[in-house]
């Protein structure tokens, strides 16, 4: 029951009243410490009083429940060295990270955690210690794993073509060759070295991520930005494109430009995963992904339903014509594809001067033309504006969690050995097994010297303000313009009053 009160207390609208109501029931607890304390029980969700506060974007319930945990080492005038207990913080012994929880929730609230003593110096820490050189190791590893696969789609085996053309349009020179003569010269057995690569790199891809699918979920795992959901999308229809790739290679099925097409575009997407590892890109990968699964993919459908209709009705003008003379709409999926391009500008109005065009060729085109060009270009350019303004606000701390969610990745992935604990054991001050980390803090006395100027200064334009209302009062019967006179005297008054102040603050300064 009592833990159940402590869960309910960290999510009350009244902070103060939470925390004194929370130091009450903890001193009943007969074990307030050990795994018997009430602070240590979780609830049906897996998560403690301290790690629901987190979640739920507390930070006064948090930075009291801190303010619990730290220990003063020692203090010699401004300097103060604290000891903070990591229990529940640190992600480096935990199931259910408190770090992967706060970046993984909803709540905006919950990432200002992220700035507060002492998680901000345990991140920054994990991070320039381990977290950056691993990062960027693994990102030219990547790099170079790409450029391997990309030289092997490049080199793939090729023969030229010993059939018939089929028709006119038929521009086929080479085709797939089948296994038995894929590898048989020296450049083939290199090839194959780098295709045992490649293949073995969309192993590990598969091994790695489908366990972290099955403990966070699917719905989590992939639909969270900070988690980097997109990403794991494109490395995970890679890795199969890949696999796919191989199957085909092997019982020589012709076709496989396709899977490797796909596989090389997703592969080469997935580098700007990589960019979160770096404060001048890591934001404008964030506001990618926020313009393609907000705003790009609703303009998706509009586009696809005008696209349709003004495919279709071209096929259906050119249907009787000779494909010779304009051959941008011959059959229906070339209506189609040439509709996206007029849609996107890419290429002009197609027309041949040489021979008569349909009537309503002109007059379907210039109505495409002011609805897609005119119309909905100006209306995704302006959605996209709208979307920038809104995320530029928040950018820079959706790139931290992205840091922060990394760093807890690579822990996770890494062995033991190359990422050792971060703090420092209790037993080396006589506090247990519990890991604490060192913070120093620095209190500067002048700080709190200008706060007292500035509040006497306050005090002082204040007792300036209401002599003057006094005077005011008392001369209510003058003239309006002795009223004026007056009143800009006592602005004066006050201003010279204020200017005398600060300039005794500048030279304490």
């Amino acid at each position: 029951i009592g833990n159940t009160v402590l869960h309910i207390l960290v999510l009350q609208p009244n902070k103060t009243f939470a925390c004194h109501m929370y130091s009450l029931i903890l001193s009943y607890d007969r074990n307030k410490e050990g795994p018997g304390s009430l602070e240590l029980i979780p609830n049906n969700e897996g998560l403690t009083p301290f790690k629901l506060a987190g979640v739920e974007g507390n930070t006064v319930m948090f930075q009291y429940l801190m303010q619990k945990r730290k220990h003063n080492l020692w203090s010699f005038g401004p300097l103060t060295t604290v000891l903070y207990d990591l229990t529940e913080i640190d992600s480096w012994a935990e199931d259910q990270s408190f770090l992967e929880l706060i970046v993984s929730t909803k709540k905006r609230e919950a990432r200002q955690i992220l700035d507060l003593t002492p998680v901000k110096e345990l991140v920054s820490l994990k991070w320039n210690m381990y977290g950056r050189p691993y990062f960027c190791f693994l990102a030219l590893f990547y790099i170079l794993y790409m450029v391997c696969f990309t030289m092997c789609c490049v080199y793939r085996p090729l023969k030229p073509r010993t059939g018939n053309k089929t028709s006119g349009r038929d521009n086929t020179i080479y085709v797939q060759k089948m296994l038995q003569e894929s590898y048989m010269t020296y450049e083939d057995e290199l090839r194959l070295v780098g295709e045992l690569i490649t293949v073995i790199g969309a192993i590990v891809i598969l091994i790695l991520e489908i366990p972290d699918i099955l403990r966070v979920g699917a719905a989590k795992y992939f639909g969270q930005t900070i988690l980097g959901g997109p990403f794991h999308i494109i490395v995970i229809t890679y890795a199969c494109m890949i696999l796919v790739t191989m199957v085909m290679r092997l019982t020589s099925t012709t076709g496989e430009v396709v899977p490797m097409s796909f596989a090389l575009v997703l592969g080469w997407c997935n580098v700007m995963y990589f960019a979160r590892g770096f404060q001048m890109l890591g934001p404008f990968t964030i506001m990618i992904q926020k313009m393609i699964f907000g705003d790009l993919m609703r303009f998706c459908w509009l586009m696809a339903v005008v696209i349709l209709g003004f495919a279709s009705a071209f096929y259906i003008i050119f249907q009787t014509e000779n494909p010779e003379n304009l051959g941008q709409f011959y059959n229906y999926p070339m209506s189609l594809f040439t509709t996206f391009e007029l849609f996107l500008t890419i290429i002009d109005g197609p027309a041949n001067y040489d021979v008569d065009l349909p009537f309503m060729y002109s007059v379907v085109y210039f109505a495409f033309a002011i609805i897609a060009t005119l119309l909905m270009l100006n209306l995704l350019i302006a959605m996209m504006g709208d979307t920038h303004w809104r995320v530029a606000h928040e950018r820079d701390e959706l790139w931290r969690a992205q840091v922060v969610a990394t760093t807890v990745m690579l822990e996770r992935k890494l062995p033991r050995c190359l990422w050792p604990r971060s703090g420092i054991c209790g037993r080396e001050y006589g506090l247990g097994n519990r890991w604490y980390l060192r913070v120093q803090d620095r209190v500067d006395p002048n700080k709190h010297k200008m706060m007292r100027y500035t509040e006497a200064f306050k005090t002082q334009d204040r007792d300036n303000y209401d002599k003057d209302l006094e005077k005011l009062e008392i001369d209510r019967n003058i003239l309006y313009k002795k009223e004026l006179s007056a009143l800009s005297l006592s602005r004066s008054t006050s201003r010279t009053s204020s200017h005398r102040g600060w300039e005794i603050l500048r030279r304490n300064t």
